[in-house]
């Protein structure tokens, strides 16, 4: 299989799973291109899980297609392994052995060893910036540096594709933000990312998302492109003294899309630049005790909001 004969790393068409009579994923279509980093984004329980699976082989689709790096999920879902990386939440790391002897047991488990897997070993630890972690218990190290050994298990094989599953989740801000650099780095190195999440401020560093939301895709593209076709009227962001009481007042008055962003509130809505008079006037009113309100550009989260009521 040659990278460079593909245009799509992913290819999904019509994908299904049904657990019973309960539908997880239902009839998805997207693709993600070579090289490109691409956000999976929703609420837990959206489905993403479930989708990233299928397209790993671990689980058969219920109706629909999909191919992985040309390979049929479907017809070949052994054969995928072998390209491709993963990553879950989890860390899938055992914890009773050190780092570097974590990826020495992967390492072997994708058909890596001796002076191959010592030079691999070698490679993947200067990328991901392990240093003296390296050799340390799994057990004993912190949530960010155990995220970054379980991203050297994924890649220790060279995969095209990488796929991570909410590989952020319950990190703290700074290893997060370390962690998104060495996507980047990798992306750089031609290196296929597939991230689900559901932190809006990641989705926003993809080249490219889908919303997914109950099972359902119901927004695809340029984290730039979905905030500018897909908002329906405009965002005001209002500041107050009593930010409860303001969405409060907001809600009753049939503002349709309202949510507070630290102490800031987000009001969505048609024409909401036009109407920032009556909104003062109506927060006074409440007793919100308003000090600014101001148009802004539309968040991803505030799009995906709209939708979802919208939808």
């Amino acid at each position: 299989m040659n990278e460079m004969m593909i245009h799509y790393a992913v290819e999904v068409r019509g994908l299904t799973k049904k657990f019973g009579g309960f539908v997880a994923v239902d009839h998805i279509d997207f693709s993600v291109a070579v090289g490109e980093i691409f956000g999976f984004l929703g609420p837990n329980g959206s489905g993403k899980t479930t989708t990233i699976r299928m397209l790993l082989g671990l689980i058969s689709p219920t109706e629909g297609d999909a191919r992985v790096l040309n390979i049929d999920i479907t017809k070949e879902p052994e054969a995928i392994s072998r390209h491709v990386g993963y990553m879950s939440q989890k860390f899938s790391l055992y914890p009773d052995l050190t780092a570097d002897e974590n990826l020495t047991f992967y390492g072997r488990s994708y058909g890596l060893h001796g002076r191959e897997l010592a030079r691999r070993k070698d490679e993947v630890c200067d990328i991901i910036g392990l240093g003296q972690q390296r050799y340390r218990l799994t057990a004993n190290l912190a949530g960010g540096w155990q995220q970054r050994l379980a991203l050297a298990a994924a890649i220790l094989h060279r995969p095209q594709l990488l796929f991570l599953d909410e590989p952020t989740a319950g990190v703290d801000p700074v290893s997060r933000r370390n962690f998104w650099r060495l996507l980047y780095s990798l992306a750089a190195q031609k290196t296929t990312i597939f991230v689900s999440t559901h932190y809006m401020d990641e989705a926003e560093q993809c080249h490219r998302l889908a919303f997914i939301h109950q099972g359902k895709i119901i927004a695809t593209g340029p984290p730039s492109a979905i905030k500018k076709e897909r908002m329906q009227g405009q965002v005001v962001e209002i500041i107050c003294n009593l930010p409860q009481i303001g969405i409060r007042a907001l809600r009753n008055a049939g503002v349709p899309d309202v949510a507070l962003y630290g102490k800031r509130i987000h009001a969505a809505g048609p024409a909401m630049a036009s109407n920032i008079p009556a909104l003062e006037k109506l927060l006074k009113n409440a007793g919100a005790e308003p000090r600014t309100i101001r148009v802004i550009p539309p968040s991803l989260e505030d799009v995906f909001i709209a939708n979802i009521r919208s939808g």
